[in-house]
């Protein structure tokens, strides 16, 4: 028999997500299995600084009968769901009970499973299921002329208070703005090295990359592409657009919707993982996205060669740029300081567990400092312009502005270009902001 201590030395480990089976939507096992975890969180209280299911939980233990999870009706099991967004922080970076621990928590794929269940019988709001559409609003939002009367209304005050009067977007929510040209139609290349010309590799690395624009880069943010191809290209990296693409996914399983997840999985890993047989490595600006081919449809899909493919060869961008630098093949021209940056690291990219290689990278450009913040921006894509959770994310968000007012930054930065959108909103001290590919592009001059 194991003995019993505090805490785990091992390296945390995840088990496969067995959401086609009886049992993960049975809801009396769901339920003594929330019961469960929700005692030993009660116990330990250390993930109390993350997001909101602590607090909620622990609220509603403190102010139960008993003081005690068999004190907290069951009904209310949910309002702590309900403020999980999936960053997964508690399992990575405080949990010490996570597997290979004989309790066995893995606190985040709880909440996914809970969200399951409930979206399988319950469904979701329109406003939920319109979010997390985003290949479908995108497509519509970006039809030309159609994205200046989008934009132009979602400018409009009066508009915006109808908007969460009828469906609970919060009137002060910063929203993304969409254009007709896209990142895909926008993405060229004009190579700074020839089309024929052989890739060299490094390392992990075959030198020769397919960029997934993602639904955000492209309705959303589509100068990223420029700025992804400038770089690459000036550091002798073949760069081609992956030739069709769908959302990744992470949107619909943050709502709880796997099978929609699993419709996307179909439309995407074939095309990706064809690449990958040409000899592609892949990358993609989101850190979400990235997450979800390495983490979250393996997790999903176990027994799915073509996924293991994919996840594989999947790279965040300055992961990939610093696995180049490692062997010396990172070009470190760099022909304009950057100052002062405040880095804020956003979660998806954290529970990588591949080190703050942006930072790093950043670090490289002479007359530059960078400060990582280690602290949720609070956004998640959904959660800061829902009206029920905008205060809420503004709370989780304090962090991050107190770091960055002390610090009176030249440049705001993060990989999350949400995240960007969301602290500039609140911040008196954001002078600047941008991509850290952006800002890269322009300590290269290129």
């Amino acid at each position: 028999m194991s003995e019993k201590r505090e805490g785990s030395l091992e390296a945390p480990t995840r088990h496969p997500i067995e959401w086609k089976t009886e049992k993960y939507h049975d809801k009396a096992d769901l339920f003594s299995e929330l019961e469960r975890v929700y005692d030993i969180c009660h116990g330990c209280r250390r993930c109390v600084s993350l997001c909101d299911s602590f607090p909620t939980l622990f609220d509603l233990v403190d102010e139960s009968s008993t003081m005690e999870v068999d004190g907290v009706d069951k009904k209310d099991y949910y309002k702590v769901v309900d403020q999980c967004y999936l960053c997964d922080l508690c399992y990575m970076t405080k949990c010490p009970y996570v597997p290979p621990h004989e309790w066995n928590i893995d606190f985040p794929h709880l909440m996914l499973r809970a969200k399951a269940q409930r979206f399988k019988h319950e469904g979701a709001p329109l406003r939920d299921k319109l979010l997390t559409s985003t290949d479908t609003m995108g497509k519509l939002a970006t039809i030309p002329l159609v994205d200046v009367t989008v934009n132009a209304l979602l400018d409009n005050t009066l508009f915006r208070k109808t908007l969460a009067a009828t469906i609970d977007v919060h009137a002060e929510a910063p929203v993304p703005k969409y254009h007709a040209k896209t990142l895909r139609k926008s993405f060229t290349n004009k190579r700074l090295i020839s089309a024929s010309a052989e890739p060299t590799p490094a390392g992990r690395t075959t030198g020769k990359v397919a960029f997934y624009a993602t639904c955000y880069g492209n309705y959303n943010h589509p100068s990223l592409g420029e700025d992804f191809v400038s770089v690459f290209e000036h550091n002798q990296i073949l760069i081609d657009m992956v030739p069709k693409e769908a959302c990744c996914g992470m949107p619909k399983l943050e709502l709880g919707d796997l099978e929609s997840v699993e419709k996307l999985k179909q439309k995407n890993i074939p095309v990706l993982a064809a690449l990958v047989d040409q000899g592609y490595d892949l990358i993609a600006p989101i850190p979400s996205c990235v997450l979800m081919y390495k983490q979250e449809l393996p997790l999903m899909f176990p027994e799915d060669e073509q996924v293991r493919k994919v996840q594989q060869a999947f790279f965040d961008p300055f992961e990939y740029l610093f696995l180049r630098h490692k062997a010396g093949l990172l070009k470190t021209d760099f022909n304009v300081a950057l100052g002062n940056i405040s880095y804020q690291v956003a979660c998806h990219l954290r529970v990588q567990n591949i080190g703050y290689k942006t930072r790093d990278i950043l670090k490289l450009v002479p007359g530059t400092e960078v400060k990582a913040i280690e602290r949720c921006s609070g956004h998640d894509g959904t959660y800061a312009v829902k009206k029920e959770t905008r205060a809420k994310s503004l709370k989780i968000a304090r962090a991050v502005v107190r770091q960055v007012d002390q610090q009176q930054p030249d440049y705001f930065a993060s990989d999350c270009p949400m995240a960007i959108t969301h602290i500039e909103n609140i911040s008196e001290a954001v002078k600047a902001s941008d991509h850290p590919m952006a800002l890269l592009r322009k300590a290269y001059d290129i």
